[in-house]
């Protein structure tokens, strides 16, 4: 028998262990949940359910990893290159610029989950306070001379625009009558809303911040979540919720990033961890959040958490997202015009 050549040997092994360390490799797969600032804590909590889920339905070992802040600037990231497989946004304009921007998420991404996707929803609602010295009770309120309201920037935030939006349509309504006056009505309590903010913070969780930790500020408005949330872990007796006597319904959606995940090979993990969202195990992890889940059975049994409050849309009121963006947060828009005059 001829003696075994030791680099032949020294071969066949390196085979054997590049094999094996791919065998190993094809157990195990990661995710970016690229999301907007205050679901950190949600996803936080989402993440090992959800894994524990998979690994049990699978045998595959996964990590998610998270990203937060500014939803617009969330997006801006991902249609500059941030490798998203997942994207969690609070408004569909963050989700639909990722469309328009080199077809990084299909055109029918609204489609391709219940309730368009979105598999919860919220609201802008007032965190003030202990006592509510200022005596702050609607929207109203907020533009009154001498008072601090702190809101994130309508520009690079979600809770900023829907805490924008939310006081327009507030405008409209109360004015009762639509067209030029209406708008003009609108037009100028926001203006004036808007003389009161000290500081425009990137996002939610900077405006919280700034409120609860820095002290500036009579007033923040926020989802009502992230309001619960100061009340529960940062401020323990030291703020009071206000509800407003109507605000804005604010649904949060979430896509696959199809360019992503077929570069990656990751659609199965992205698309069963957003459906997995919508179950009864995602829906109940979401209102124990304090988001308002979508699944009737799940919100009747947390009701009391979710104080009735009456809503409007977007779409229902202001003429859809499209004309909005266009209208209000475009280069130059009524925004951009209100802030050069403050």
């Amino acid at each position: 028998m001829p003696p075994r050549h030791p680099i032949r040997i020294l071969a066949a092994t390196l085979v054997l262990a590049v094999g094996l360390s791919s065998l190993g490799h094809a157990t195990e797969s990661t995710l970016l949940n690229v999301s907007y600032d205050v679901s950190r804590e949600l996803y936080k909590d989402i993440h090992p359910t959800f894994v524990a889920h998979w690994k049990a339905k699978t045998g595959e070992s996964l990590t998610i990893n998270q990203s937060h802040g500014g939803s617009s600037k969330q997006a801006m990231s991902v249609a500059a290159g941030l490798e998203a497989d997942v994207i969690t946004m609070n408004q569909s304009p963050d989700i639909d610029i990722l469309v328009e921007r080199g077809g990084l998420v299909a055109a029918d991404w609204r489609k391709r989950l219940p309730h368009d996707a979105s598999p919860y929803t919220t609201t802008s609602v007032f965190l003030v306070r202990k006592g509510n010295p200022k005596q702050i009770r609607d929207w109203s309120d907020l533009a009154r001379p001498g008072l601090a309201v702190i809101v994130p920037n309508p520009k690079t935030s979600g809770n900023g625009r829907f805490t924008y939006l939310a006081a327009w349509g507030y405008a409209l309504q109360r004015v009762g009558a639509g067209g030029t006056a209406a708008d003009a009505a609108a037009r100028e309590f926001v203006s004036k809303l808007l003389a009161n903010v000290p500081v425009l913070d990137g996002g939610g969780r900077g405006a919280t911040t700034t409120f609860t930790q820095r002290g500036v500020g009579d007033v923040l408005v926020t989802f009502e979540n992230e309001a619960v949330l100061i009340g529960k872990e940062v401020g323990e007796g030291k703020f009071d919720i206000v509800y407003p006597s109507v605000s804005i319904d604010a649904p949060a959606p979430v896509a696959v990033v199809d360019k992503v995940v077929e570069k990656r090979g990751t659609r199965k993990q992205a698309q069963a961890y957003l459906e997995f969202l919508f179950t009864p195990e995602g829906q109940e992890i979401i209102a124990r959040h304090y988001f308002r889940p979508r699944d009737p059975a799940v919100l009747k049994k947390y009701a009391a958490r979710f104080p009735a409050i009456r809503t409007f849309s977007v779409d229902g009121l202001l003429g859809g997202w499209k004309a909005v963006q266009q209208a209000h947060f475009a280069d130059g828009g009524i925004y951009d015009q209100i802030i050069v005059r403050k």
